[in-house]
C-alpha cells in the first residue's frame, strides 16, 4: 500500500475518496496526526500530513519515528513524501518539481533511528543511495504520464529550521554540493530504509533560496505564497497519475 507523506501546503489530497480517519499509537509517542485512509482510482492509499493538519509542527518538531512507524504498522509498504524546498541550482526556480536523487544532512538534535535500546544489536545500514530507485522510477513516469515537466535528480541539503537559512549558509551548501534545501528530509528517508520502506521524495520549489535570484535581497513571503498554491496542484496531479498507473486500467477519469 502507498503512503503519502504531506508537506507544507499538502494537507488534503482532491480526488482522495475518504472511507475513514484513525488516530495511531507507537512505541515512539504519537504520528503529527490521525492517519487518513482512502482510495484514489480504487488504490488504497494512506495520507500523513508532516506538520499536523492544522500546520502547527515545525520541522525540527516533527516525531518522523512515529510518523513513519505507524505508516508501516498499517500496511505501507511504500511512502511518497512531499516537501517543499528553496532552489540553489539555477534550473531550481520557483514552481519547479524535482524528484532528488541524494541528501546531504545538516540537521541536529532530532531522534534519526530506531536503534535506541541498549544492550540489543544494532545494524550499520548502507545509506548510499538513500532514496528507493523502483519509487523514483514510478514518480519519473507518472510524471511523463501526466505531462509534468520536473527535473530527474538532485542534492537535497536538510537543514534543522524553522528559520529559514543565510546567504552564506547556502553559499557553503551550494559548494558541498547541495542543490536545494529543505527542513523536512532527514532523518525522514533513513528511518524509512531502517523500516524497509520504499521511500521518495517529491520536491516542490517555492523560492530561490537566500541569496538567490528573487531572494537576493530577503525571501518574500507573500510571493511564496503566491507559488505554492499552483506548485501544489501540480503535487496533487502527480500524486493522482501516480496511483492512477498503479490502478492498471481500473481509473475511468
Amino acid at each position: 500500500m502507498l503512503g503519502i507523506i504531506g508537506g507544507t501546503g499538502l494537507t488534503q489530497l482532491a480526488n482522495l475518496e475518504i472511507t475513514h480517519r484513525q488516530v495511531a499509537r507507537t512505541p515512539y509517542g504519537e504520528p503529527s496526526g490521525a492517519l487518513t485512509f482512502g482510495r484514489i482510482c480504487g488504490q488504497e492509499v494512506i495520507f500523513l500530513a508532516r506538520h499536523g493538519y492544522g500546520h502547527t509542527i515545525p520541522p525540527h518538531e516533527v516525531n518522523y519515528r512515529a510518523n513513519l512507524w505507524a505508516l508501516k504498522d498499517h500496511g505501507v509498504d511504500r511512502v511518497v513524501s512531499v516537501t517543499t524546498v528553496g532552489g540553489i541550482h539555477p534550473e531550481l526556480i520557483p514552481g519547479t518539481l524535482v524528484i532528488p536523487d541524494q541528501i546531504i544532512d545538516y540537521t541536529h538534535g532530532r531522534a534519526a533511528t530506531y536503534f535506541v535500546e541498549g544492550g540489543k544489536p544494532f545494524t550499520h545500514l548502507d545509506f548510499t543511495f538513500p532514496y528507493c530507485h523502483a519509487m523514483r522510477a514510478a514518480l519519473l513516469q507518472a510524471a511523463a504520464s501526466a505531462g509534468i515537466s520536473l527535473r530527474d535528480g538532485g542534492v537535497y541539503g536538510a537543514v534543522q529550521g524553522p528559520r529559514l537559512e543565510t546567504a552564506a549558509e547556502i553559499n557553503r551548501y551550494e559548494r558541498d554540493g547541495a542543490d536545494m534545501v529543505g527542513m523536512a528530509g532527514m532523518p525522514e528517508a533513513y528511518l524509512a530504509h531502517e523500516l524497509d520502506l520504499c521511500y521518495a521524495a517529491v520536491g516542490a520549489v517555492l523560492n530561490h533560496a537566500a541569496g538567490r535570484g528573487r531572494s537576493v535581497n530577503g525571501i518574500r513571503t507573500e510571493e511564496v505564497q503566491a507559488v505554492l498554491g499552483e506548485v501544489m496542484r501540480q503535487v496533487r496531479h502527480l500524486l493522482e497519475q501516480l496511483v492512477s498507473n498503479d490502478a492498471a486500467g481500473q481509473c475511468k477519469s
